[in-house]
């Protein structure tokens, strides 16, 4: 994808990233799967964005270029994968909260070998960049090129009639409107299975 693509509020990307192919290459391999689902955080007025805040060492990348990756651990557990949107200077990302496997199964069942293949296994965020094996390292990886083993590639367009929008998750302590706003988009499986 090209920078421009990015260069556009949060909203705007998150919409447009379903459908689109989020590759890794890990040991030579390449491992690749359909973005199916996205949520937007937009600016420090969001109150449901890290960037609400404020600039932090956490939060820089999501201040800087358009189209790189905004990784961060949470919960002492996992490591989330988000791409930067909007203008530099516009602290912007959405986050990447499943996909839909086509390349590479057999080495991302061998990094999530307990829940491998099974319905869901990489319907999260957490699950997706274990499958993955997308860890902090790849934290300002620039997403538009291929020299980081981890970019986006375009794929196929998801038409509206296929795609659902909700409340983002997880926001419980957030107040409102951000707790409710539909700011998560997610691909029917039957577009997928035609």
């Amino acid at each position: 994808m090209m920078r421009e693509f990015y260069d556009r509020p949060a909203l705007e990307v998150a919409r447009d990233l379903l459908g689109c192919c989020l590759v890794r290459v890990q040991s030579g391999r390449r491992l690749a799967g359909l973005i199916v689902e996205t949520e937007a955080y937009q600016g420090e007025d969001d109150l449901g964005c890290h960037a609400a805040a404020g600039r932090t060492p956490r939060t820089a990348v999501m201040y800087g270029p358009p189209g790189h990756a905004y990784v961060y651990f949470t919960y002492g557990l996992h490591w989330l994968l988000n791409a930067v949107a909007d203008h530099e200077g516009t602290p912007a990302a959405v986050l990447i909260r499943a996909i839909h496997p086509v390349q590479g199964k057999p080495q991302m069942a061998e990094n999530r070998p307990h829940l491998a293949m099974k319905p869901g296994w990489t319907d999260g965020p957490a699950k997706l960049t274990q499958a993955l094996a997308v860890k902090g390292e790849f934290n300002q990886v620039d997403l538009c090129s291929r020299a980081g083993s981890l970019w986006i590639e375009g794929g196929p367009p998801i038409q509206d009639e296929h795609v659902a929008r909700t409340s983002r998750v997880g926001l419980n302590s957030v107040p409102e409107p951000w707790v409710s706003i539909p700011w998560r988009f997610v691909v029917n499986q039957g577009a997928l299975d035609g």
